[in-house]
């Protein structure tokens, strides 16, 4: 059995990259040359990328596009994402391009509160510790004035610290739910400061209060950690227009289209299995804008999800109706994005995402995101109810398949000229690769 590696952190890259390509693959001379060939040849650009996580060996790349043409309150935008699944950036652009007639997309903001909570133990009497936490308000606050003096300045800051009773599900179990204004930081780091600094003055002022002398200890902290769950950090997108405005789709009517949406929303609201792919089609959107403005997807992700279940069965984030003759198209998303504070000035990329969106505040940029998931959701819609799903992602995907079979670039130019009348498969590009190599 192979002995643990001691001390790997303090070994330089390129002994990382030796011991991990002798110890791993197969042809360690191939594995070094691809690390490096992904290193950035500016020394010191190369370095701020090194130095964003631990154990960096190289980097990983994604691809980086723009979906242009999205019409949001009334203002252009083009859209970066950053993605690596064929189709998105077209399906976004092309529901993009069909709403930019039809007024665009409409957004706003329906909330900003960002929570995180306190974890405790106390088993003493429930009405003494009520009494308590209200009596400390003001020294919690005042405990955090370091902390928090900047962000009020500017508008932010602490807006509620409550006492909830959680002894139904574990004994003796009690948070602080704590409530925050965090502007346009994410402010995961203001955040869990001001929690840590509620729970010492929590255990400091408990043990000094004659009422839980008998207790040992009074109060026994768990964990102060933000939640990424915010249901009251939400932001609306929609579109609308008469059915008449629609237009026919495919070989069906602008009526019978709509009508088609609204069931399909209908049905990821009833059926689980259903929603959950209708919501990472959502989410297709949402994570490649995330991703490319520095921000932290993966809380999105586990947020919005949780959101979508918050009914107690996992549903549908959008929403379809046809009323009076509009058809509307809507979903409310729960985002704590951020456009100032980590990656988002650090990294070059999602500084120029940053600009290319024309600098956003927070809540501007919660605007975009939740737009570029609609957007995906109704271009991925559109095609169900119509044409289907593989026709627009198989020809998407073409380059790929043509890619991992190394087709040259005639080889290219012929077989996507090809494709264009005929049913994309990976078998069908194989055989229809070998034919064309057969007679050349």
């Amino acid at each position: 059995m192979d002995q643990p590696v001691e001390g790997f952190s303090k070994l330089s890259k390129e002994e990382k990259i030796d011991w991990i390509a002798h110890r791993y693959t197969a042809n360690p001379d191939t594995t070094v040359t691809l690390l490096k060939q992904y290193w950035n040849a500016d020394k010191q650009l190369q370095q701020l990328h090194d130095e964003f996580i631990e154990n960096t060996l190289t980097n990983f790349y994604l691809p980086l596009g723009v979906a242009p043409n999205f019409l949001i309150n009334g203002k252009l935008y083009a859209i970066p994402m950053a993605i690596e699944e064929s189709s998105v950036v077209a399906a976004a652009s092309k529901a993009a391009k069909f709403w930019f007639d039809r007024g665009g997309f409409q957004a706003k903001v329906l909330g900003t509160e960002k929570i995180g909570q306190v974890h405790f133990l106390f088993f003493g009497d429930p009405r003494q510790l009520s009494k308590f936490i209200e009596d400390i308000q003001p020294v919690l606050r005042a405990d955090t004035r370091g902390l928090t003096s900047n962000m009020e300045n500017r508008g932010g800051g602490i807006s509620r610290i409550e006492l909830r009773d959680k002894t139904s599900d574990i004994k003796g179990y009690y948070q602080l739910h704590c409530t925050f204004e965090t502007l346009d930081a994410m402010g995961a780091n203001f955040i869990n400061s001001c929690l840590e600094q509620f729970a010492a003055t929590l255990v400091r002022e408990a043990g000094r209060n004659s009422d839980f002398a008998d207790l040992d200890p009074p109060v026994e902290i768990l964990m102060s950690i933000l939640s990424n769950y915010v249901p009251n950090c939400l932001v609306r997108a929609e579109v609308s227009c008469p059915v008449t405005d629609l237009g026919a789709e495919s070989g069906i009517s602008g009526a019978e289209f709509a009508r088609k949406m609204v069931q399909a929303v209908a049905v990821a609201n009833s059926e689980p299995y259903r929603a959950v792919t209708h919501n990472k089609g959502i989410m297709n959107g949402v994570d490649a804008v995330v991703l490319a403005t520095g921000n932290d997807f993966r809380a999105i992700e586990a947020g919005v999800h949780a959101y979508a279940a918050r009914s107690g069965q996992y549903r549908s984030l959008s929403q379809a109706e046809v009323s009076d003759g509009i058809f509307r198209f809507w979903m409310d998303l729960p985002l704590a994005l951020g456009t100032v504070g980590g990656l988002t000035g650090l990294h070059p990329l999602a500084r120029l995402a940053h600009e290319i969106l024309q600098k956003p505040s927070a809540p501007q940029l919660m605007q975009i995101v939740a737009v570029a998931g609609l957007a995906q959701n109704f271009a991925a819609l559109r095609s169900l109810v119509t044409v289907g799903i593989q026709r627009g992602h198989m020809k998407m995907h073409l380059l790929n398949i043509l890619n991992q079979l190394s087709a040259t670039p005639l080889e290219k130019e012929i077989l996507i000229d090809h494709f264009k009348t005929h049913t994309v498969t990976h078998n069908a590009v194989v055989k229809a690769l070998e034919a064309n190599r057969a007679l050349g």
